[in-house]
């Protein structure tokens, strides 16, 4: 599926995070105390990126579970250049860089670097981006953003182009 316009979807990101209500607060606690752990590194990353230090903390759980030994661009093991989605990441990598160094590659991949709409909406917008747009197509609210929350009870992605509508996000959305 296609990128929607931000115009088009602005009003839903914001009537979706005012109405937004957590399910699971102590995991959603827990995600952020983790995230907090990490903001030195976090704000190492954003003085170079321009990408607010939050947000890539919220990319960082959801691709790599605050693992400081994975890529930002989707988890995969820093030891090597990444095999899943996108593949072949960073450029040139031989295994050596840092998690900062990989990290600055995936916001640049993904646009975020020249990306300067950093209210609710515009995170949200490039945070499902991020994922991709295709859980629109199932008719659902994305579990990338809103699992955890009332907005989101079923339906997910559980590989790479691989859906299942029984399947239940164990992960707390970034939007949450």
């Amino acid at each position: 599926m296609s990128a929607p316009k931000l115009s088009e979807v602005r009003p839903e990101y914001e009537e979706l995070f005012n109405s937004c209500v957590i399910t699971k607060p102590v995991a959603v606690q827990e995600v952020v105390d983790g995230s907090l752990r990490g903001e030195t590194r976090y704000r190492s990353v954003e003085t170079t990126s321009g990408v607010p230090w939050f947000v890539i903390a919220v990319i960082h759980n959801m691709e790599c579970s605050l693992d400081f030994k994975a890529h930002l661009h989707n988890g995969d093991s820093l030891k090597k250049k990444t095999v899943n989605d996108p593949g072949g990441r960073p450029p040139g990598w031989d295994g050596t860089g840092s998690w900062e160094e990989s990290a600055l590659d995936a916001l640049a991949f993904d646009g975020l670097t020249q990306w300067d709409d950093w209210s609710i909406s515009g995170i949200c917008y490039k945070l499902e981006g991020y994922n991709g747009w295709s859980s629109r197509a199932h008719a659902i609210h994305t579990p990338y953003l809103w699992s955890f929350s009332n907005h989101y009870t079923h339906g997910k992605f559980i590989a790479d182009h691989v859906w299942s509508e029984s399947a239940v996000s164990q992960q707390c959305g970034a939007a949450v």
